[in-house]
C-alpha cells in the first residue's frame, strides 16, 4: 500500500504540497531508509531528515538530481512526480529545450487529435514560433511554412506569406510583438539571441521590432487567401499553452476555425505601419 504524504494533514486540515512531503512519500513507497537515500545522494541522513521535515525547502539542483537518480533506480518516477519535485524545490526548468526535444513531446494521440480537427487548421508550435506538428489543413493554409519550420522565418523570408496573408503587415507585426512577450515570459532571454540575429537580416522585421510593442494574444480573425482559388476566408484563431510533462508552457496549440471572409478586409497595401 502506498504511504500517505506528510502534506495530507490530519482531520479536516489540508496542507499545501511540500518538497519534503513528496520526497518522504516517494522514499516510503520504495521502502528506502533515510540513511540509504542520503548515502546514495552524497548528503547526510540528518540533511534528508531536515528536507522531509520542511526545515530546508530549497535544496540545490545537484542534490535533487541525485535524490531522484537513486529513487529512479529502485522504481522509476513518473514524469509528473519528477517535475513536481523540481517545482517544489524552486528549480523549475529554466533552459529552453531544442526543437527535437519538444517534437518528441508530441505523442501519437496528440497527432491523431490534429487530424480530427480537419478541415479546421490545427498545429503545435513552440514559444519561439517553430512548427512541431500540424494537420494537413494547416500545411495547405500556409504553403511553405512547414518547410521553413518557423513562422517568423516564413513571414519575412518566404514571398508566399505576402500572397497568403490578406493583411500581411498587421499579421507580421502582431507575431513580432507576440514574440517579444513570449521571450519575456520565458524568464531566461538568452535563448532568443540567435533567433533575433537571424530575423534581424530582414529590414521589415527590424522595423517592426524597433517599434517596441508587446502583446500576449490576439483578438481579431486572421484573413487568408487560398492561392489555388484566390478565395478569401477568415480563421478565428485560438491559442492555448500546453502543460507538457517535461517542458511545461513551452508548447502552444494553434486552432483556426474557418469562417467566411468579410466583404472588406484591410490589405497589405492599405494597412499602416
Amino acid at each position: 500500500m502506498l504511504s500517505k504524504s506528510t502534506d495530507a494533514g490530519e482531520g479536516n486540515q489540508v496542507r499545501p504540497p511540500t518538497f519534503g512531503g513528496l520526497l518522504r512519500r516517494l522514499r516510503d513507497d520504495r521502502r528506502i531508509s533515510r540513511e540509504k537515500l542520503a548515502f546514495a545522494a552524497g548528503v547526510s541522513s540528518s540533511y534528508v531528515t531536515h528536507l522531509e521535515g520542511g526545515d530546508r525547502d530549497h535544496p540545490t539542483k545537484a542534490v535533487v538530481t541525485s535524490l531522484i537518480a537513486y529513487l529512479d533506480r529502485i522504481s522509476p518516477l513518473a514524469d509528473a512526480e519528477r517535475r513536481h519535485l523540481f517545482d517544489l524545490a524552486g528549480l523549475a526548468e529554466e533552459t529552453f529545450p531544442g526543437v527535437p526535444q519538444l517534437r518528441a513531446e508530441i505523442s501519437d494521440d496528440m497527432r491523431n487529435g490534429l487530424r480530427l480537427h480537419e478541415p479546421n487548421v490545427a498545429g503545435y508550435l513552440d514559444t519561439r514560433w517553430n512548427i512541431l506538428s500540424c494537420n494537413e489543413a494547416y500545411d495547405a493554409t500556409f504553403p511553405g511554412l512547414v518547410e521553413d519550420a518557423n513562422i517568423l522565418r516564413w513571414f519575412f523570408g518566404n514571398a508566399l506569406s505576402k500572397r497568403v496573408m490578406v493583411d500581411w503587415r498587421r499579421e507580421a507585426a502582431l507575431t513580432v510583438d507576440w514574440l517579444r512577450g513570449l521571450i519575456g515570459q520565458s524568464g531566461d532571454t538568452a535563448w532568443s539571441a540567435e533567433l533575433l540575429d537571424e530575423l534581424g537580416e530582414y529590414p521589415e522585421f527590424r522595423t517592426m521590432w524597433a517599434a517596441g510593442r508587446t502583446i500576449y494574444g490576439r483578438d481579431q480573425p486572421m484573413h487568408i487567401r487560398d492561392l489555388d482559388t484566390d478565395e478569401c476566408y477568415s480563421l478565428d484563431v485560438q491559442m492555448f499553452r500546453v502543460d507538457s510533462g517535461n517542458y511545461p508552457g513551452r508548447v502552444q496549440f494553434f486552432l483556426g476555425i474557418r469562417t467566411s471572409c468579410p466583404a472588406t478586409v484591410p490589405t497589405t497595401e492599405s494597412f499602416g505601419s
